[in-house]
């Protein structure tokens, strides 16, 4: 299997996790995600009485420079251990 598809499948593992990650394990994931999917932080950092997407945004531009195959490969890693945590087979 290739990374891509490997990569697809994670990101559909972990939508049946029964409990919602962490905060902070979701805003690790999303950096790994928009990083592996769209590249460097293409856009301008929300407003400060945008938390949300500011903190989203922040979680991106924290794995800035990594290589796609790199993004992927730390995603597949990350929800893997929240798979494991949860009990669930990877």
């Amino acid at each position: 299997m290739g990374l891509q598809e490997d990569f697809e499948q994670h990101a559909a593992k972990v939508k049946t996790l029964t409990e919602s990650p962490s905060n902070e394990d979701l805003l690790i994931l999303y950096g790994l995600y928009k990083q592996a999917t769209v590249g460097n932080v293409d856009t301008a950092r929300p407003g400060m009485f945008n938390m949300r997407d500011r903190a989203k945004w922040d979680a991106w531009k924290a794995v800035e420079g990594k290589s796609k195959e790199e993004a992927m490969s730390d995603y597949i890693t990350k929800v893997k251990q929240l798979l494991e945590a949860a009990g669930v087979a990877v």
